[in-house]
């Protein structure tokens, strides 16, 4: 939703934009699992900050999408309108899809 609100705000995104993406997002909200911040999650997060240009919250969810594929990256999607946090993902293995 950050993401979403903030594309808004930049003017790539117009209301209606908005309105079908939180409906794709909704829906895929059901589909997907969640990596709580274990020790683990919080381990990987911390090496990812020191490793890419990253904020706590991103670091955190490419080290849960890390968690989830157990560090078998490549040949992996990670769906991601962020710069930076796509940047990171690439750099770790993962194939990003950039939804704009």
């Amino acid at each position: 939703m950050s993401s979403l609100h903030r594309l808004v705000r930049e003017g790539y995104l117009s209301s209606r934009e908005f309105r079908q993406a939180v409906r794709k997002l909704d829906y895929l909200r059901r589909k997907w699992d969640e990596v709580q911040p274990t020790l683990q999650a919080r381990t990987t997060a911390e090496r990812l900050l020191g490793a890419h240009e990253l904020r706590a919250a991103d670091a955190l969810q490419l080290a849960a999408a890390l968690i989830w594929c157990r560090n078998f990256s490549r040949q992996r999607a990670f769906i991601c309108a962020d710069s930076r946090l796509a940047e990171a993902a690439e750099a770790e293995g993962f194939t990003v899809i950039r939804p704009l």
